[in-house]
């Protein structure tokens, strides 16, 4: 060794591989991105373009390892984003704002931090008592997907995810209806010199609508049917179209559902469980081999005979009619829903760092708190708290507390 080269390793001259460094500021965010291990569940809340965006303004993002791998972001996608890759669930659960998709299973709740944050969907009928009585002794402020508002009090999240299953519903139906699936062998739609099919919509939301164009453009016979007249009224010129529509009425609705060849339930709930509609009896006089898809079972499901059921098992029959009641049909799409998540999360995360965090983002805007049924050892959602007999307090009174 030369007496240079002996001066330099002295000196510390060598160059040496560091991370680069971050912008960061008192209200950066350390937002956790855990690999999904329940109900064969494929979409991730941010992309690698999204996570990008949070680094550059100052944010800290932990991807736990092959989180993105079935909605196709390879773990070189977040690490070159900016995001560090965690190889264990405990690693991702040291951050303070757990984003995910389906709610906590009990093996996590053994990783998260007490004090977190954790947004994820609810589906509350899933759900049982000793659930929130982990996140209350954990004192979790919780988030549900299907309660969070934007500033004009729509649901973006279960708009978008709506969209996604309404244009999804006429395909799934068109592939239970063939052979392929042991169904009735008929096309979806109609072609010339045989009879369309008939479907029957139950519900005029989102679902509907998305569903309803797709049935019309394949030329299915199509009924619509709810509860309230101006959703109806909304429906018919949203589409811009004559459709037929239907209050919900017992004969009206029994004759239509006993002659259809599909039946979409999507009747969201209004108070926490969504309504039975169609009973057992009126199932039973349905075609052999015609198809229900329950679009409403993550809260309860619109058909008497539905139970819930997972992507690997996801139909089955009663009275010989074919049931899918899959909780999560985004999921079919991983790589489409994941792009929409993240594009309703991203804006309200960059929005919550500049706010300076969770309780100041809550405080400042009414929209952004409704989504919060469980804040720090406490219920804050009145409908659960009656469902499960279990303490509530209004959240208005938490957050003036501590501020």
């Amino acid at each position: 060794m030369t007496g240079f080269e002996e001066l330099a390793k002295q000196t510390a001259l060598y160059p040496k591989e560091a991370p680069l460094a971050l912008k960061t500021n008192r209200n950066s965010l350390l937002i956790g991105l855990p690999k999904e291990v329940s109900l064969q569940e494929n979409r991730i809340a941010l992309t690698p373009e999204a996570v990008a965006i949070l680094v550059r303004n100052g944010h800290n993002v932990i991807v736990e390892q092959g989180a993105g791998e079935k909605a196709k972001f390879a773990d070189s996608e977040y690490s070159e984003a900016g995001a560090q890759i965690a190889y264990s669930p405990k690693e991702v659960y040291d951050a303070n704002l757990i984003l995910k998709i389906e709610p906590l299973v009990d093996e996590e709740f053994e990783h998260i931090k007490s004090g977190s944050t954790v947004i994820s969907a609810l589906t509350l009928p899933a759900r049982e008592r000793d659930y929130f009585e982990k996140i209350n002794s954990k004192s979790v402020t919780a988030f549900g997907y299907e309660y969070i508002e934007d500033q004009a009090g729509g649901l973006p999240i279960i708009r978008s995810m709506s969209e996604i299953a309404g244009s999804a519903v006429m395909l799934i139906a068109g592939e239970y209806l063939s052979n392929a699936d042991n169904g009735r062998g008929i096309i979806l739609g109609g072609i010339t010199g045989v009879p369309p099919t008939k479907v029957v919509m139950l519900g005029a939301g989102t679902v509907t609508e998305y569903a309803l164009r797709a049935a019309l453009g394949m030329g299915a016979d199509v009924k619509v049917f709810d509860r309230h007249l101006y959703k109806l009224q909304r429906l018919k010129y949203s589409l811009g179209q004559h459709i037929y529509t239907s209050i919900i009425d017992s004969d009206t609705l029994t004759e239509a559902i006993q002659r259809a060849d599909v039946v979409i339930g999507a009747i969201r709930a209004e108070d926490g469980i969504s309504p039975v509609v169609v009973t057992e009896e009126m199932i039973s006089r349905m075609k052999p081999d015609s198809v229900i898809i329950d679009v409403s079972i993550d809260q309860g499901g619109n058909f008497e005979t539905s139970r819930m059921t997972s992507h690997k098992q996801p139909t089955y029959k009663h009275a010989g009619v074919i049931h899918y009641c899959v909780p999560n049909i985004a999921s079919r799409v991983s790589h489409t829903a994941s792009m929409a998540l993240s594009n309703i999360f991203l804006p309200f995360l960059l929005e919550t760092g500049t706010t300076g965090g969770i309780d100041q983002m809550m405080y400042a805007n009414r929209w952004f708190m409704k989504g919060v049924y469980a804040h720090k050892g406490m219920l804050t959602n009145s409908y659960i708290a009656r469902k499960y007999n279990m303490r509530y307090k209004d959240l208005d009174l938490l957050l003036a507390a501590r501020f």
